[in-house]
């Protein structure tokens, strides 16, 4: 039963990024001769530029952001569940998620831009994650709220899995909290720690091992993976998921 999940799953994802290179082959035969009208337009306007526009990320706005905004990035195994549990249940309680965008990070001397196909063979050292900016609210500040992020990264996925999460096995697949500045890892340790005492103390049963081996890592560079795969369990309600609330309530030390 195991086998034939994870072949749907990855059937499922096939199919993803066999329609993303099909539109886009029919794209480029359109953008080229599209691209080559506007320059020499353009040139002719005096506009022309040799600097190209910033890469889409494929990232959706979830909320308006007039103040400053905070960046996490996280692996917790399949990143459409990770999308779908931040986003829609961490954000919606908070208010708190501007952007989510899901695609790989990996070391910082890690092969830049690697496809889905690439990471996927699990010798890139690219994770799936989820890459998300958000903001202050509901009276908590950044610390406050940061660390009720990573609570609830704990929450709906097994920290005690290496390389695995469920029915997905591989490098890709690793718990990983990749931090964007020395108090962001001070705090994600911090809860690391806290948990591993809960687990010890009996206290949180519903992870499959005993040992808490969440890697808290420096933020390298995030890449985007393509449009079909971007909120795609919001797309696809009843696309593959092996995410799910292991507690509903942080226990008390």
């Amino acid at each position: 039963q195991n086998q034939r999940r994870w072949r749907n799953c990855l059937e499922e994802r096939e199919t993803a990024g066999l329609v993303s290179t099909i539109r886009s082959f029919r794209f480029i035969a359109c953008c080229t001769l599209l691209a080559a009208t506007t320059r020499s337009s353009l040139a002719v306007m005096g506009l022309g530029s040799s600097k190209p526009p910033p890469a889409e990320a494929g990232s959706q706005v979830t909320a308006d952001a007039p103040g400053p905004t905070m960046r996490a990035t996280l692996g917790a195994g399949c990143y459409w569940g990770t999308e779908k549990f931040v986003k829609k249940d961490w954000g919606g309680r908070t208010g708190a998620v501007v952007r989510t965008a899901v695609g790989f990070m990996g070391p910082a001397n890690a092969k830049a831009n690697p496809s889905y196909r690439e990471v996927c063979t699990g010798t890139t050292g690219h994770v799936e994650v989820l890459d998300l900016e958000f903001k202050a609210t509901q009276g908590k500040g950044e610390d406050e709220l940061y660390e009720d992020l990573v609570r609830f990264f704990f929450q709906f996925h097994d920290p005690t899995t290496a390389n695995r999460q469920g029915n997905d096995v591989g490098t890709q697949y690793s718990s990983v909290i990749f931090t964007h500045s020395e108090r962001q890892k001070e705090i994600a340790n911090k809860v690391k720690g806290e948990l591993q005492q809960l687990v010890d103390g009996g206290k949180i049963q519903r992870y499959q091992g005993k040992s808490v081996v969440t890697a808290v890592v420096d933020a390298s560079t995030f890449y985007p993976a393509h449009k079909e795969h971007q909120d795609y369990l919001a797309k696809n309600p009843s696309g593959y998921c092996n995410h799910f609330m292991r507690f509903k309530k942080w226990p008390e030390p």
